[in-house]
């Protein structure tokens, strides 16, 4: 009787403990969450976006005729010196060689060309005889005439064969000059690419000179596009010059989306640019004109560019130059003193939007308005209060009233 009486209490014993481990298995837990408060402070919503720099007057300069360009002596980085700095010189180019057909056309067109010129040199000796004939039978006319031995008629009639006499020995001598140049014309058709540099080196009488090509602005050589010796034609590129300290800008290809929320004006930080602070700068224009673009996963979008100047000390931006990558967040709203709450406290329920607060260690939903959303944080207007705890990646599993507390930081 005894025994059973001590076994009855061990398994009462046992029920007891059972019950209690049950109980607090079971018992409601507060759940851990990450809990953070509403705070005034400043905030802004920015467009970011990749954008790059470029001069905004940059001059290409390029050869005004064809022609054989020296070697470019000038680096790209020099400075120059509006229409003082020589950048560049052409020299009139060699002569191609010459085909066998071509060649015995040319020496053919020589050929004709001497004899055209031993022909009017024949011409001359004749009409220079014939004005020697015409200027004695005139000087024996005048004696005649003054012992009135022919009359007057006569002495006029010499005197204009004389004229006529002189005058063909001048058109004959001309023609002997157009002859002679015919021929020039036709030898330096048979010129070598040998005789061209032989001239162009100074050997010849007449040495041909170079065309000195100079800066037609002040500022820096941006980049070479020809730098070594070569033949060009008449508008080939050469060199492009530019001021990249005082004539610098930004250029930002936005989303169509976008451009229309930014306005000429708007506040701009220029980040990672390389160097140690951001940059400021304004909103000058927004282009009239789109485009389309295709991203890097292939998605077809339509951008507009937008351009942005600098704003501050230019020594800020001093070792910025021509097409350097920067990136762009174009202010296009800011508060110095708005109530905001971390962007991910808030979620829909039903129509409206929502956050769960915490008040004596308990969820409690509350319907909120909200204004701007910069993706990291929100503003809200109206449904909480400046330091009002709210919970931070609600889950399923956080309800109205239910217990919570701090997660512990690991």
């Amino acid at each position: 009787m005894k025994g059973l009486k001590s076994r009855s209490t061990v398994i009462a014993a046992a029920i007891v403990v059972v019950g209690a481990f049950m109980l607090y298995a079971f018992w409601p837990r507060a759940l851990a969450v990450d809990i953070d408060e509403a705070a005034r402070g400043p905030m802004m919503v920015t467009i970011d976006e990749e954008a790059k720099t470029r001069v905004r007057d940059a001059y290409v300069v390029s050869a005004p005729v064809s022609g054989r360009l020296l070697r470019v002596e000038v680096e790209p980085g020099d400075e120059v010196t509006e229409n003082e700095t020589v950048i560049a010189r052409l020299t009139p180019t060699t002569p191609s060689v010459l085909d066998v057909r071509t060649e015995e056309q040319a020496r053919a067109a020589v050929e004709a060309a001497e004899a055209a010129l031993t022909l009017a040199r024949a011409d001359v000796r004749r009409a220079d005889a014939d004005a020697d004939y015409a200027r004695a039978e005139l000087e024996r006319t005048r004696k005649l005439r003054e012992t009135n031995t022919v009359a007057e008629a006569a002495l006029d009639r010499a005197e204009r064969a004389a004229r006529s006499a002189e005058a063909a020995l001048d058109t004959a001598r001309a023609a002997v000059s157009m002859r002679q140049a015919d021929l020039d014309n036709a030898r330096a058709m048979l010129m070598t690419p040998e005789e061209a540099d032989a001239k162009a080196a100074g050997t010849n009488p007449h040495p041909q000179t170079s065309l000195p090509l100079r800066a037609p602005i002040s500022g820096r050589i941006l980049r070479v596009m020809q730098e070594s010796e070569t033949v060009l034609a008449a508008g080939t590129p050469i060199l492009e010059i530019g001021d990249p300290l005082g004539d610098l800008e930004i250029v930002a290809e936005l989303l169509s989306t976008d451009a229309v929320k930014v306005s000429p004006g708007d506040r701009v930080i220029i980040d990672k640019w390389g160097g140690a602070d951001p940059l400021e700068g304004r909103v000058e224009k927004i282009e009239p004109w789109g485009f389309t673009k295709y991203s890097a996963l292939g998605v077809e979008e339509q951008r507009v560019n937008a351009v942005i100047q600098f704003a501050g000390a230019e020594d800020a931006r001093q070792r910025l130059g021509h097409g350097f990558r920067v990136e762009v967040k174009i202010v296009i709203w800011e508060d110095e003193a708005a109530l905001t709450i971390p962007s991910s406290a808030v979620f829909r329920s039903g129509d409206r939007w929502s956050a769960f607060t915490v008040q004596n260690g308990k969820a409690r939903l509350r319907t909120i308005e909200i204004g701007r959303n910069n993706g990291v944080a929100v503003e809200v207007q109206s449904g909480l209060d400046e330091g009002d705890a709210i919970i931070l990646y609600p889950g399923n599993r956080v309800t109205d009233g239910a217990r919570v507390k701090q997660r512990a930081l690991e």
